[in-house]
């Protein structure tokens, strides 16, 4: 998980055999050949503006509660390209967005068209809103405009290390999101939205799925391959979280320590190499201390800055610019202007903001989906000693990582208990992790791959940013990465690519 999602810059069991039984497993291999008999009616699709006209579009309905298959339904908008070469057909490749709140509807005619021609030959490119998100069926808690701030959405602590705001923005959140969330609200959750893809996998017609999940889309695809082993052909996991499933997304939040540690020295790597028109510092050494002296002065002197949510910039802002702009080198230059602006106690322009509605349904799936996965502890005390550690060990994330969300006050108890990944199940699974990487680092990917154990192959890039494959130029990973959906051929083992 990323805790931020694509649609957003501003913006984790039911034992096996009760799900299997809905769809009993199919252990014979999927095999080349024309499309299969789908159930659903596509169509072209509406306002798309600049998709492929290959893509096309359909609604499957599913149930609101998987628990209870004849009661209340749900849609889901599904985009396809078709396989481009039907005699090489091999079945479908579900593109699993990140999140929770991020959708791969455009996908399959945006970065599906980046993959190599053989591996488009071989798949219909499967795009998807997740439960929740527009234009599914879709959430909105009715937020107050200031609790749609990343610096509210990610619970950054005040100046002197109080939680009292994070604690009370928790409350506020999870009262209106069970005020206006609707029965929907309750029924988010990655088990659920791995059940969703097996719907959407008996719709088309397939016996298995391959899939490319990135960031949380690794989460739900893990889960996919736990709860339907025998469902998955090959799957590649990109950018992957923690499976730690006494805490979920709790130590994909805590990530962001170790995250930011890993990534910070070559962001001032950069910020300081001579003729960068953004430089900030002569060495790179002189960077962390300039940027935590600036968001100190901020904490003390916020700077006013008209049409930005909030109003100001203040050292939690500074701070919540640096997280979105690791996450991969091309933001590096909006977080050296934002430092040098403080510098000289200016500000830019206010940055852009999605839509409000967009946001609105962002968040809500958001937050559904994280507190319905797990239990939070609701201690104020708890997370005031976990900051307090966290603070002094980590100065660069203040504490955030280790605090409240609102999940803390959620007002639904987990219908179920997170789904454990475990090494049973066959060996379908590839891991691609950058070296470097924010959101979902090394450390969490390593957890992953511990778990799965001789199901999975990893592949450590040697690169920087927030996903892998076919992000970063890494001619090694990619390649590794194609040839196995191509052909499903994996390493021997784990491999390090280092260019």
């Amino acid at each position: 998980m990323s805790l931020t999602t694509t649609r957003s810059l501003a913006l984790t069991a039911v034992p096996a055999a009760l799900l299997v039984a809905l769809l009993p497993p199919l252990t014979a291999d999927a095999l080349p050949g024309p499309a299969a008999r789908s159930a659903l009616s596509w169509e072209p699709c509406a306002g798309t503006g600049g998709a492929d006209p290959r893509q096309e579009c359909a609604t499957l309905r599913v149930p609101m509660d998987h628990a209870d298959p004849e009661g209340a339904q749900i849609s889901l908008a599904l985009s396809r390209v078709p396989a481009e070469d039907d005699g090489a057909r091999r079945g479908a490749l579900f593109l699993i967005p990140g999140g929770p709140g991020g959708s791969s509807l455009d996908d399959p005619s945006g970065k599906g068209q980046k993959l190599p021609q053989e591996v488009r030959d071989r798949y219909d490119l499967i795009g998807f809103a997740p439960r929740g998100l527009a234009p599914s069926s879709s959430v909105d808690c009715g937020l107050e405009h200031g609790d749609l701030a990343l610096t509210k959405l990610r619970p950054w602590p005040a100046p002197d290390g109080s939680i009292d705001d994070n604690m009370a923005t928790a409350e506020r959140v999870s009262d209106a999101c069970a005020r206006n969330g609707g029965e929907l609200i309750r029924h988010l959750s990655t088990a659920n939205n791995a059940r969703d893809l097996d719907r959407v996998r008996a719709a088309l017609g397939e016996r298995k799925i391959s899939a490319w999940g990135v960031s949380y889309g690794t989460y739900v695809g893990v889960v996919y391959s736990q709860l339907f082993p025998h469902r998955t052909d090959r799957i590649v996991l990109d950018s992957n979280d923690d499976p730690d499933p006494t805490r979920v997304a709790r130590a994909w939040l805590a990530g962001h320590e170790q995250g930011v540690e890993d990534v910070f020295p070559h962001f001032a790597a950069w910020a300081s190499e001579p003729g960068n028109p953004d430089r900030v510092a002569e060495t790179a050494a002189e960077v962390r201390p300039l940027f935590l002296r600036l968001a100190a002065r901020l904490d003390r002197e916020p700077i006013p800055w008209p049409g930005a949510n909030p109003e100001e910039l203040n050292g939690n802002v500074l701070r919540q610019t640096m997280l979105d702009s690791l996450y991969r080198p091309g933001r590096y230059p909006t977080l050296a202007k934002l430092m040098l602006a403080a510098r000289s106690g200016t500000v830019p322009p206010a940055p852009p903001a999605p839509p409000e509605p967009v946001l609105q349904n962002v968040t809500a799936v958001g937050a559904g989906t994280l507190c319905n996965d797990v239990a939070w502890p609701r201690s104020a005390a708890a997370y005031r000693k976990d900051v307090t550690g966290s603070r002094a060990g980590y100065p660069l994330t203040a504490g955030m990582p280790r605090n409240a969300m609102p999940c803390a006050a959620w007002p639904y108890e987990p219908r179920e208990a997170p789904v454990r990944i475990t090494g049973r199940g066959p060996s379908t699974i590839l891991l691609v992790q950058n070296e470097r990487d924010v959101a979902t680092p090394l450390s969490g990917a390593r957890k992953l791959r511990e778990a799965l154990g001789r199901r999975a192959v990893m592949v450590t890039v040697n690169a920087t940013g927030h996903d892998s494959y076919l992000a970063d130029g890494n001619a090694c990973g990619d390649r590794t990465v194609s040839h196995y959906l191509a052909t499903g051929e994996r390493p021997d083992g784990d491999v390090y690519c280092r260019s």
